[in-house]
C-alpha cells in the first residue's frame, strides 16, 4: 500500500502545572494507523473530550510536532515540508465555522487568497473560475458569497464556504475537526452527506475528528475509538460500532446509539446510496 498519510507510533505530551510543581500529560500515546493514497476514504477518530483527538488532529496537520513517532505525508515526514507546499496537500475544516472567519473581512477574499496561494490560479479569471468551481460543489456560487460577511450567512452556509475554501487548494486530504458539532442538528447531516460525495466524486480522503457515534456510524469506512490518548478499538466502522469489544466502546455506542438510532441510519444510509448513482453501501 502506498500511503497518504501515515502515523507511526504517534505520541504527544504536554507539560502543566504552576509556579513550584509541573506534570506531564500524555494526551497521545503511540498511535498508530495509514490511509491508502489510492483508496480514498473517510477515516474517523472518535473520543469524548480529552481524549486526545483534536490533538492528533493538530499532529496531522503539522501544527503540533509529536513528542515521539512519526506523521509522514506522501512517505515523508511532514515537519520536512515548506509550509505552503504541505497546505497545497492538506487543509482543514474547523469546528466552529465562525471563528474560522474574522467578522470584518468579506469571505471571498479567503477564497481568493486560498486560490492563489495553494491552488496555483492565477489571473482574476482563473481565480474567480477556482473559487466558484468549489463553491459550486458545497451547493453555493460565487456571485452568493461576493462581498458578502460572514454575519449575513447561517451556520451551515459559513460551514459550507469553510469546507469550498479547503477544495479551492485541491487538496489531497482535509482534516475535518468536529466539522459538525456547532451547527444546527436539522443541518448536520447535509455536511456529513457532502463529505461522503467529496470522497466518492472527487476521490479526497478525510480524517473526520468527531464525538458523535451517530454520524460516525453513517459516513465512516474505517475510525479508530480513543480514550486517554490511546487508542482502544478500531477498524471497519459498522463492524466496530455494531459490535464494539472494549467496554469503553460498548459504553459509548449504548449511550448513543441506540438499536433504534442504529436501524434508522442504516435506513436512511441506504435510501441516500439508491438515490445517489456511484455512492458506497
Amino acid at each position: 500500500m502506498s500511503a497518504l498519510i501515515e502515523l507511526d507510533r504517534v505520541s504527544k505530551s504536554f507539560s502543566r502545572g504552576g509556579l513550584f510543581s509541573t506534570r506531564r500529560v500524555e494526551a497521545v500515546k503511540e498511535v498508530s494507523f495509514a490511509l491508502d493514497a489510492d483508496k480514498p476514504e473517510i477515516f474517523t477518530v472518535i473520543g469524548e473530550s480529552g481524549s486526545g483527538k483534536s490533538t492528533l488532529a493538530r499532529m496531522i496537520l503539522g501544527i503540533h510536532a509529536p513528542s515521539s513517532g512519526q506523521v509522514r505525508l506522501g512517505g515523508r515526514d511532514v515537519a520536512t515540508y515548506e509550509r505552503r507546499a504541505f497546505m497545497a496537500e492538506v487543509q482543514p475544516i474547523f469546528q466552529n465555522p465562525f471563528e474560522a472567519f474574522n467578522p470584518l473581512k468579506r469571505l471571498d477574499r479567503y477564497l481568493f487568497m486560498t486560490a492563489e496561494r495553494f491552488g496555483g490560479a492565477t489571473g482574476t479569471s482563473a481565480v474567480d473560475g477556482s473559487v466558484d468551481e468549489a463553491l459550486r460543489q458545497v451547493g453555493l456560487s460565487l456571485p452568493e458569497i461576493k462581498g458578502r460577511f460572514p454575519h449575513e450567512l447561517s451556520g451551515g452556509q459559513l460551514q459550507r464556504v469553510a469546507i469550498a475554501r479547503a477544495l479551492v487548494a485541491k487538496p489531497r486530504l482535509i482534516v475535518a475537526d468536529e466539522p459538525v458539532s456547532m451547527i444546527d442538528a436539522s443541518l448536520r447531516m447535509s455536511i456529513v452527506n457532502l463529505f461522503g460525495r467529496l470522497r466518492d466524486e472527487l476521490g479526497l480522503s478525510i480524517v473526520y475528528i468527531t464525538h458523535d457515534l451517530a454520524t460516525a456510524y453513517y459516513i465512516s469506512d474505517r475510525l479508530i475509538i480513543m480514550q486517554q490518548g490511546v487508542v482502544v478499538e478500531q477498524g471497519p466502522a459498522r463492524a466496530v460500532l455494531s459490535a464494539p469489544t472494549h467496554p469503553y466502546s460498548r459504553q459509548l455506542r449504548d449511550a448513543v446509539l441506540t438499536p433504534d438510532s442504529a436501524g434508522a441510519f442504516r435506513a436512511t444510509h441506504s435510501r441516500k446510496a439508491a438515490e445517489t448513482p456511484g455512492a458506497r453501501s
